[in-house]
């Protein structure tokens, strides 16, 4: 994929992988139109556009319809914006749950509904949507955020078969562990009990841009969290019993009133 002297609608930049990947992009000669809440943190600057768009609202669509039309040049979407929360599902609140499904899932159906049709008259266009490793693998405390990212991984590759013969590219990237403000302490403290390592957004960043040049459909990041996802399709008793034995300490961190 040639990203220079594209324009790209970028969703979830204001913090995390999404902010990281503004650099990196615009040094490769793409354009931006990012796509926040809150705008206004966006720092104005040459091929950087700041616009305001509620991913999970119910009226997306007609937002998606006066963006596209306020920048008719847009002819790729990278989806990074996500929301998760840590907590069993019984304490999970019913405004949680609905925001990790709409912002997660719900929205990505929205912008691809919106922009494959327009692709398809230009003949050509990009849509990337940043999964996870939760998106393959399901682990205790996060039912609603993997239940988000395994609709997301199925339906970028529904999606991606339903565009196979036409010029528009459809890719998955799934990033383990990340270093980010959307994780609490008590998931920092859990990644570091567990020994599972945490990527920064920048390196993540980077491979989403490798993942994009060279044109690949899919790309699952880290070791062993990459084993793992072909481990848990192939053989779930395996990584059930591994995390049978980290549930004792899962639980710690569930719990914050427990001493961890």
């Amino acid at each position: 994929m040639q990203l220079h002297d594209r324009t790209f609608l970028l969703l979830g930049a204001t913090g995390g992988i999404g902010q990281a990947l503004i650099e990196p992009m615009l040094a490769a000669g793409a354009r931006l139109v990012v796509a926040s809440r809150h705008p206004e943190r966006i720092a104005h600057r040459a091929g950087v556009s700041p616009v305001h768009l509620e991913l999970g609202a119910k009226d997306l669509a007609a937002q998606l319809d006066r963006l596209s039309a306020a920048y008719p040049d847009i002819d790729g979407v990278i989806h990074c914006a996500g929301q998760n929360r840590f907590v069993s599902l019984g304490e999970m609140s019913e405004a949680d749950l609905d925001a990790q499904l709409n912002v997660n899932l719900r929205s990505a159906l929205l912008v691809a509904r919106h922009f494959v049709p327009r692709f398809e008259r230009t003949g050509d266009g990009a849509l990337v949507f940043v999964g996870s490793t939760f998106g393959s693998i399901g682990f205790p405390g996060y039912t609603a955020y993997c239940a988000s990212k395994f609709g997301l991984r199925g339906f970028t590759e529904a999606l991606r078969r339903e565009l196979a013969d036409t010029a528009l590219q459809v890719i998955y990237v799934a990033p383990r562990a990340t270093r980010t403000d959307m994780n609490p302490d008590a998931v920092n403290r859990l990644n570091q009990a567990l020994g599972n390592a945490m990527d920064a957004p920048e390196r993540v960043a980077a491979q989403i841009l490798r993942a994009m040049k060279n044109n690949e459909r899919r790309r699952f990041l880290g070791w062993p969290e990459r084993l793992f996802v072909v481990l848990n399709g192939i053989l779930p008793r395996l990584v059930d019993k591994a995390m049978l034995k980290q549930l004792p300490v899962i639980r710690r961190f569930l719990k914050p009133e427990s001493p961890a």
